[in-house]
């Protein structure tokens, strides 16, 4: 396991932003320019928020080269990116789209509505001879501020031998202006083809697209706010004590082993341990959970999150990126730019889309040039060109990315990290799903449960001898007979003759009284008679407690009951599983009786008791075979092997533990009712993005053959180049919307 989470700490990782990608072709081209410097060993591009991580050892300036070379361009992100900054960048693309949509629509729109009037001169009068020329520069200029980033892109991919998006806009726009403009300088020749320019049609339809992507990134700029709100967790400065005085310092500057000083309402800075005071700290950035968690001395606090009333000292354990804030940040990013399986297909077809649009519009201008009414020439013309505006592949390239940022941001916001595509695409399908006992379906922390007290002794008698006894123990279950003492405030006697016996108990002296204290196998060491209390041990033993006997002078003078208590969810969270049609086993290494105790309390009837760790991969191996689609819930350390083996691997952690590079998922709370609503998150995700797709893939492909006009001879009905951009640029929008919807569906039915 450490083996594992030291490969994955010391994989160099790259951050990128990559600008001037349009659509999911734009994707294949990044991937593939990033791909081929050397050192990269895999590259994941995320078209929805247009950034890319690269994995590898190389040098960023080659990657921005490899991507300029490609026509796009990089830069890379590094550390905490200050929220507001990039909101404002946001704000300022979406303005300037919104002036270049604006622009052209306020010259293309007048124009048309004219045009249709017939409040124009016709090209071939004399005032036409000077009035057509002149639109025709005023379009070139508006062409070249509202779609100059088109037609570049386009020329640069062009040298490439690629194509996308934008390679069909210049395409599409250019050919109207180019067309219109030889309308003009031949109308004396072109009379019987009745000419008409298309000047209006070239801004109206960069109109459309800018207001599109204008409207896509506003909706957009909504999937990330999960990143934005925990960036903007983290402090810009904190309150360390140096030489015995305190000053505010920089983020950056704090060092490891350093105390801070926090006080009532401030933000934590970093991961630490408290070293004084005691307060209560919301965490619920961490765990999704509202109540403040009681901090005192020796309790882990974490970058983040907020102090409430108390004030306290902490010395920093964690600083920088090594901070839980920091981890998770870094998951989410991750996963968010991952590709679950069904985007792979997406992907491949957007690869090749463009060129077959390219060609479905060539072939679409030979039909009707051929075989169209008059003007043949005019019909070819607008055809084509509507195939190449409506094709525009951006929806499809959002589908499947815009579903899992929303998906990813909306489990972090709840506790949940998801920290791969694959893994948010499988956990919906899980059929059987495997829990481990400590620390999963019960809460990992012994307690005493029961006192059982015999002749002159009570019960504080009983737990005083026993806490006395045990205070020189390392056992872990002289932790919770320890806190028992504590919690009522129980004085401890002073032992001599401490001596501890592997597997059956301990020995010791208090006021001459020779104490034994121990299992039954202790006390036919020690020749102490116990027949009598046999079947309240065997009680006890089957309620899933485990029973110690004290005795005093080898007489029995109590019974204490040491249990892991059930969460108080776990029972909820397993009867939504069955609900859901999922298998519940539970398999965990303590013994069976004490197993079929916690499970049946958890409403669990398959169990695997007395399986250790490495056979636990078995049990899962077996049940893969057998046709199930497996899920292994552990606490991400000793159950490594069967959450490696396991479909999908489900891990119980804090936060801030390195277990969050052991899982799929990693359950920040907790809390087993995390695992249905993940998997309810899964199932809705993946349905999402098939809306998405279905509706892009049905989109182009009704979409394209209507601009092609095969209704026009049935119906008469032929498609207007600019209301293909319109519905072209919708259809973006549209993808990101249904997307969005994620942020609110119900998970925990």
């Amino acid at each position: 396991m450490n083996e594992i989470k030291q490969a994955n700490s010391s994989e160099n990782k790259l951050r990128l932003s990559i600008l001037g990608m349009s659509c999911a072709g734009c994707v294949s081209a990044v991937e593939g320019a990033l791909a081929s410097v050397n050192g990269v060993t895999e590259v994941s591009v995320n078209f929805a928020d247009h950034s890319a991580i690269v994995k590898g050892v190389v040098d960023p300036e080659q990657l921005k080269k490899a991507a300029q070379n490609a026509g796009y361009d990089a830069a890379v992100m590094e550390g905490f990116e200050d929220p507001g900054e990039q909101e404002e960048l946001e704000l300022q693309r979406y303005q300037k789209l919104m002036l270049k949509a604006k622009i052209a629509a306020a010259f293309g729109v007048p124009l048309m509505i004219f045009s249709h009037l017939n409040w124009l001169p016709t090209i071939a009068s004399d005032a036409g001879r000077w009035f057509w020329p002149f639109i025709a520069i005023i379009t070139l200029g508006i062409m070249r501020y509202s779609g100059g980033h088109f037609f570049s892109s386009a020329y640069k991919l062009l040298m490439k031998g690629q194509a996308n998006m934008d390679t069909l806009i210049a395409l599409g726009t250019g050919s109207a202006w180019f067309y219109s403009c030889v309308v003009i300088d031949y109308s004396s020749h072109l009379t019987q083809l009745a000419p008409h320019a298309y000047f209006e049609a070239s801004v109206i339809i960069l109109a459309f697209i800018n207001f599109g992507s204008a409207l896509e990134t506003k909706a957009r700029g909504t999937t990330s706010s999960a990143i934005r709100e925990l960036i903007g967790l983290q402090p810009r400065t904190a309150r360390v004590i140096r030489e015995g005085i305190e000053q505010d310092i920089a983020i950056e500057e704090v060092g490891l082993a350093e105390t801070l000083k926090v006080r009532p309402g401030e933000k934590i800075a970093v991961d630490g341990v408290l070293i004084g005071g005691h307060s209560s700290v919301d965490e619920s950035m961490l765990t999704g959970e509202p109540i403040p968690v009681e901090k005192t001395k020796d309790s882990e606090v974490v970058a983040g999150t907020m102090n409430q009333q108390g004030s306290f000292l902490f010395k920093a354990t964690r600083i920088g990126r090594d901070t839980a804030l920091a981890q998770i940040i870094n998951s989410v990013r991750t996963a968010q730019g991952s590709k679950p399986a069904i985007a792979k297909l997406a992907d491949k077809i957007a690869s090749v889309f463009v060129p077959v649009v390219v060609l479905i519009s060539f072939l679409t201008f030979l039909v009707w040039y051929w075989f169209g009414p008059e003007p043949s020439m005019g019909y070819a013309f607008v055809t084509s060109m509507t195939v190449l505006v409506i094709a525009c592949p951006c929806a499809l390239g959002l589908a499947t990315p815009i579903s899992v940022m929303v998906a990813v941001g909306r489990a972090a916001q709840m506790g949940i990290l998801i920290r791969n595509g694959d893994a948010l695409q499988s956990a919906g399908k899980i059929t059987c799903l495997i829990l481990d006992k400590t620390g999963t379906v019960t809460e990992g922390k012994p307690i005493v449960s029961t006192i059982e007290t015999m002749g002159d002794y009570d019960s504080e008698a009983v737990l005083r001898l026993a806490a006395s006894i045990e205070s020189g123990s390392e056992h872990p279950l002289a932790a919770a007979i320890l806190a028992a003492a504590d919690e009522k405030q129980i004085k401890l006697d002073k032992t001599t003759g401490f001596k501890a016996i592997a597997g059956h108990g301990i020995t010791a002296t208090i006021d001459k009284q020779i104490i034994f204290f121990g299992n039954q196998a202790l006390m036919d060491e020690k020749g102490v008679k116990y027949t009598q209390h046999t079947k309240k041990i065997e009680a006890l033993s089957a309620q899933g407690q485990t029973a110690m006997l004290l005795a005093v002078d080898n007489k029995i003078a109590g019974i204490i009951a040491v249990s892991d208590p059930i969460k108080i969810d776990s029972g909820i969270a397993v009867h939504r599983l069955k609900s859901r049609g999922v298998r519940v086993i539970m398999v965990t290494g303590d013994n069976e009786i004490t197993a079929k105790a916690i499970a049946e309390q958890a409403g669990i009837t398959d169990v695997r008791a007395q399986v250790l760790p490495e056979e636990k991969a078995e049990v899962v191996r077996k049940l893969q075979l057998s046709g199930e689609v497996v899920g292994m819930v552990g606490d991400g350390i000793n159950d490594a092997p069967a959450l490696a083996q396991a479909n999908v691997g489900i891990a119980i952690g804090t936060g801030t533990d390195v277990a969050i590079e052991s899982a799929d998922i990693v359950i920040l709370q907790g809390s087993l009712l995390k695992v249905p609503e993940a998997i309810a998150l899964s199932k809705e995700t993946v349905l999402n993005i098939k809306q998405n797709l279905l509706g892009a893939f049905f989109y182009n492909t009704i979409g394209i053959p209507v601009a092609a006009g095969v209704l026009y001879p049935i119906f008469g009905i032929l498609l207007s180049p600019m209301i293909a951009g319109a519905a072209m640029a919708m259809s973006s929008v549209t993808v990101v919307t249904n997307a969005n919807r994620l942020r609110w569906v119900e998970l925990d039915k």
